[in-house]
């Protein structure tokens, strides 16, 4: 059989970590909103008068890329900790369907 896992240090681990959470959600939406405010500011500073030339050069831009780079690291960081979170769930419903074959054998076994 497998470890068995305390469903109290589940819960513990969500409430723990479940403000780390929300952070990383809260800084991957507002670097995704960002990213248009971004997208404008470069193509204003843009030399070019043609808006679809002004949005080649803010796409190419470095700043943008950084950003695009920032949003990577803000998702990977995000489903990270949502997946722990996801694990930590299901342990509980791991010992609770445990708990519940031991009650079905005890009345069997009577």
């Amino acid at each position: 059989m497998s470890k068995q896992h305390d469903p109290n240090d589940a819960v513990d681990y969500i409430i723990k970590h479940a403000a780390q959470f929300a952070d990383a959600k809260a800084q991957r939406v507002y670097l995704e909103e960002f990213r248009k405010s971004k997208k404008a500011m470069l193509m204003r500073d843009s030399l070019e008068t043609a808006l679809g030339a002004q949005e080649r050069e803010a796409y190419a831009h470095f700043e943008y890329l950084e950003l695009l780079l920032g949003i990577k690291e803000a998702v990977r960081i995000e489903e990270k900790l949502r997946w722990d979170l996801i694990a930590a769930q299901a342990r509980i419903e791991i010992y609770r369907t445990q708990q519940a074959n031991l009650r079905a054998e005890g009345k069997a076994t009577i």
